[in-house]
């Protein structure tokens, strides 16, 4: 059967009429419900955008890291490393304060590994015990704004038992307690002292053999305590010398610091 030829020009319902203009069909065409194509990348994108870390922490921290090994390796060669291992922490302690402790734990590693392959595992070791683990420890501090008291007496702690650590591990690699070779020296050394005291007459006889190893043990102890608090508080005085300089400021110091170094 064939279709009505009368139907062919009815308007199709569909189509835009005839006295609307172009601009008209459009509004029709694309209505207020049509979500854009972009929105369907949105959410994707600043999830991916808040789960990358930026590139200036990267790079900040690659940076760091590898100053930190090179003050290493030039002090170790040059023997400079008792006046140049006060800004052995710094690097890390810097970068706990700018981007947190994630980026300071990479930094610290990244450090370790740098140094491994630049001077061998055993050296890395002894850069790590203490002044990485001393970096993050102070950096955590200082970004949470604990005081300075606090912060020496826990990284005085904190140096000490890494000093226990690498003689640890010196005497593991040389099969021989060092730390009991190290005090019986120091015994026969005041041992020897004190005879010379009693030849002098300035002590009696019976000073002799009076000198017990557990008691110059105890000393050696509070010693190597004493020792680790002044250079703490040594790295103290440097973070808030150049740290704030560098736009991430420490807790000030206590009062009679700032007198000290204001005058």
């Amino acid at each position: 059967m064939s279709s009505n030829p009368l139907d062919d020009d009815k308007p199709d319902s569909t189509a835009p009429s005839g006295n609307g203009t172009d601009a008209d069909w459009e509004d029709e065409f694309f209505s207020a419900d049509a979500t854009p194509p972009i929105a369907e990348f949105s959410a994707p994108t600043a999830i991916r955008q808040q789960s990358t870390p930026p590139p200036l922490s990267l790079v900040e921290s690659a940076f760091l890291a590898s100053t930190a090994s090179l003050l290493w390796l030039a002090s170790y060669y040059l023997s400079l490393v008792p006046w140049m291992r006060i800004l052995f922490p710094l690097p890390a302690a810097l970068v706990y304060l700018r981007w947190g402790g994630r980026a300071a734990v990479m930094t610290t590693l990244v450090t370790g590994l740098l140094l491994s392959i630049l001077m061998g595992p055993y050296l890395s070791v002894l850069f790590m015990l203490p002044y990485g683990l001393l970096g993050l420890q102070l950096g955590a501090t200082w970004a949470r704004g604990m005081s300075w008291g606090g912060s020496i007496v826990t990284g005085t702690l904190l140096s000490t038992v890494c000093f226990f650590l690498r003689i640890a591990l010196v005497s593991l690699f040389l099969s021989e307690d060092l730390w009991v070779y190290l005090t019986n020296r120091i015994a026969d050394f005041v041992q020897w002292l004190v005879l010379r005291l009693v030849d002098w007459g300035i002590l009696g006889v019976g000073a002799l053999g009076a000198v017990d190893v557990s008691v110059i043990q105890l000393f050696a102890v509070g010693a190597l305590l004493l020792s680790d608090l002044v250079y703490v508080f040594t790295i103290h005085l440097a973070g808030w010398t150049l740290l704030g300089r560098l736009g991430n400021p420490i807790p000030d110091p206590p009062r009679w610091v700032q007198v000290v170094f204001e005058d």
